[in-house]
């Protein structure tokens, strides 16, 4: 069970095909996200949301979005799931355990974390990373690396 403000959305079945690539026995393949974006799992959320949103903003004019594009994903982002709050150890040590746990029981299981709006590039594409469930609780911070697929084991 995903932790209380993280919730998952099923990706088409066409987008399954890529982690198959990688994980044959994938049978789902979802979307992750704290309210309406992912940004919360990629870093921390700066206290500043002035200062949070440039650095957005910064990162989508890397990505040559248009102005419009600009103002509508940060729009996005500035929802919030009503009656969700950030776990105390944060989002990502919270993903983390859940992510713990999913392996122990449901076994292999693949991540890939990527920052752009629109389709998720392939998971074909990058350095696959293993990790383990005991790397994964000793740093919950750290485990899921931007643009890599992490393939998570006991």
């Amino acid at each position: 069970m995903l932790p209380d403000g993280i919730t998952a959305d099923a990706l088409p079945s066409t987008e399954l095909t890529g982690f198959r690539a990688l994980l044959p026995s994938a049978q789902t393949a979802a979307h992750l996200r704290v309210g309406a974006c992912s940004c919360d799992l990629v870093r921390p959320r700066l206290p500043d949301a002035r200062e949070d949103e440039r650095h957005l903003r910064a990162r989508y004019k890397a990505l040559g979005l248009s102005r419009d594009r600009i103002i509508g994903e940060l729009e996005r982002h500035r929802q919030r799931t009503p009656g969700s709050r950030e776990p105390e150890p944060g989002w990502r040590a919270a993903l983390a355990a859940f992510v713990a746990e999913h392996a122990r029981n449901a076994g292999p299981t693949l991540f890939r974390l990527t920052f752009h709006p629109g389709p998720d590039e392939p998971a074909t594409t990058g350095t696959l990373v293993r990790r383990t469930v005991s790397e994964i609780r000793a740093r919950p911070e750290h485990w899921l690396e931007e643009g890599r697929s992490t393939f998570v084991l006991r």
